[in-house]
């Protein structure tokens, strides 16, 4: 039985589980469940597998079913069909790098909580509009990185982000200094060599590096008085 997502009367959310969201690409599903494991033993429990190969549905099912400390969502979710089918595999959360009202309906009547992605003030703001105060941040970096994450914290303190893209060790502890970061999303803990050698101790040790990279942060992740993520996905 899998692990419940942390509930939404304690305020906690996705953003919450961990300081790094692992991107990841699985390319032969017998690869997804000591994957997981490994993620998970190097202290990273939430885990986005990304829709960009035809094993990710089955990799998806088979971590929910056979990794039970694993909080698995998908990623790269970008039509009404797909939000269907990866819930129906077991997804806990979505992932999308944009959105639309299509889409975000989909996500909201889903059940799971989800971040869809921005990368402008007005995309925020949008969202702020239809009740959804956690976002994904995309492409981060391309978009304007911790400066522009920064220039949102006065205007915009409701809105909380996961920035992914370009996101890695070296830049990532000035991203989760912000206030607006719950955390970052990225993929130097899944180097493609190491999956493709089933080098599960490689993958642990970098998960354990990623989660320990918030320690000297000193952000708290949480601007001002955070909304609380309900079942549908808003914030109360």
């Amino acid at each position: 039985m899998a692990s419940p997502l942390p509930s939404s009367a304690a305020g906690a959310s996705v953003l919450d589980l961990a300081p790094v969201l692992p991107v990841v690409v699985v390319r032969d599903a017998d690869d997804a469940v000591p994957l997981a494991r490994a993620l998970v033993a190097g202290g990273l429990p939430a885990i986005e597998v990304t829709l960009r190969t035809p094993a990710a549905l089955d990799a998806v099912r088979r971590i929910s079913a056979e990794v039970p400390e694993a909080v698995v969502g998908a990623g790269t979710v970008i039509t009404p069909e797909q939000v269907t089918a990866c819930v129906a595999a077991g997804a806990r959360f979505l992932v999308s790098p944009g959105w639309t009202d299509g889409l975000l309906a989909a996500m909201r009547a889903s059940g799971v909580p989800f971040l869809p992605g921005v990368s402008t003030a007005t995309e925020v703001v949008a969202l702020l509009e239809r009740g959804v105060r956690e976002m994904k941040f995309f492409p981060a970096q391309a978009a304007g990185g911790t400066a522009y994450l920064r220039s949102l914290v006065g205007p915009l303190p409701q809105a909380r982000f996961c920035p992914t893209g370009g996101v890695g060790p070296d830049n990532a502890p000035e991203y989760l200094s912000l206030p607006n970061v719950g955390c970052v999303g990225g993929s130097w803990m899944v180097p493609a060599e190491a999956v493709a050698a089933r080098d599960w101790g490689r993958v642990e040790e970098l998960a354990r590096s990623a989660a320990a990279l918030a320690d000297g942060a000193g952000g708290s992740g949480t601007p001002g008085t955070p909304g609380v993520r309900a079942a549908d996905g808003t914030c109360r």
